[in-house]
């Protein structure tokens, strides 16, 4: 009777130490899961950030190719400006007969 009691007992704490051991087994299955699938989230949040980052650089790059285009266009009508306000200045200088002013000459 001894010897079945142990025995009984011996296959009582198998059969629970297998039970505690299939149940660490899915927690530890469940925990795996659970980190790949945050692993995912985060790259695919990732990739995300990265298109996002793309589509303002993109933005930017176009907004800087306008701005140069603009202040390249000013400078070209500043500088038709000061051409033609130079000529005038010129034009206004020269006498009659075509000749240049002389500013040294006595009045």
């Amino acid at each position: 009777m001894r010897k079945t009691l142990i025995a009984v007992t011996a296959a009582a704490a198998a059969l629970s130490l297998a039970a505690c051991s299939q149940k660490t087994q899915d927690a530890a299955s469940d925990t795996a899961t659970s980190a790949a699938e945050d692993v995912s989230q985060a790259a695919d949040d990732m990739g995300a950030a990265v298109d996002n980052a793309g589509d303002k650089a993109a933005q930017a790059a176009d907004d800087t190719k306008g701005a140069a285009s603009e202040a390249a266009k000013s400078a070209e009508k500043t500088l038709d400006d000061t051409a033609a306000d130079a000529a005038a200045a010129a034009a206004d200088v020269t006498n009659a007969e075509g000749e240049p002013h002389d500013s040294s000459a006595q009045h």
